[in-house]
C-alpha cells in the first residue's frame, strides 16, 4: 500500500465516522447513559494517552523524567494553580531531572 492509498482510506474513514455521528437520532443522544458516557469518555481517553506517553517507551515500562514532570503537574493541580503554571511546573521539573541525568 502506498502513502496516498493510506491517506485516501483515512479521509474516507474520518468522513464516515463524522457522517455516522450526524445520522444518530436525537432521541438516542438524549438518553442519560449516552450523555454520561459522552461527558466521561474524553477524560478517560486523555488520561490513557497521558499514561501511555509518560510511562511507556515502545513496549517497555519506564520511570524517567516524564514521570517526575507529571507528578509536578499533579501537585500544581492539587494546589489549584492556573493552567500555565501547571504546564510550566511540569516543563521545569522534567528539564531539571533530565539535566541532572536521572
Amino acid at each position: 500500500m502506498n502513502i496516498w492509498t493510506a491517506i485516501a482510506l483515512t479521509v474516507v474513514g474520518c468522513y464516515a465516522v463524522k457522517l455516522a455521528g450526524l445520522l444518530v437520532p436525537a432521541g438516542v443522544l438524549e438518553r442519560p447513559l449516552v450523555r454520561r458516557l459522552a461527558a466521561l469518555l474524553p477524560v478517560a481517553l486523555l488520561a490513557a494517552l497521558t499514561a501511555q506517553q509518560t510511562f511507556a517507551d515502545g513496549r517497555t515500562l519506564v520511570l524517567d523524567a516524564r514521570a517526575a514532570g507529571l507528578a509536578a503537574a499533579a501537585v500544581a493541580l492539587v494546589l489549584r494553580a492556573p493552567f500555565l503554571v501547571v504546564v510550566g511546573a511540569a516543563v521545569v521539573v522534567t528539564a531539571g531531572v533530565r539535566a541532572l541525568g536521572m
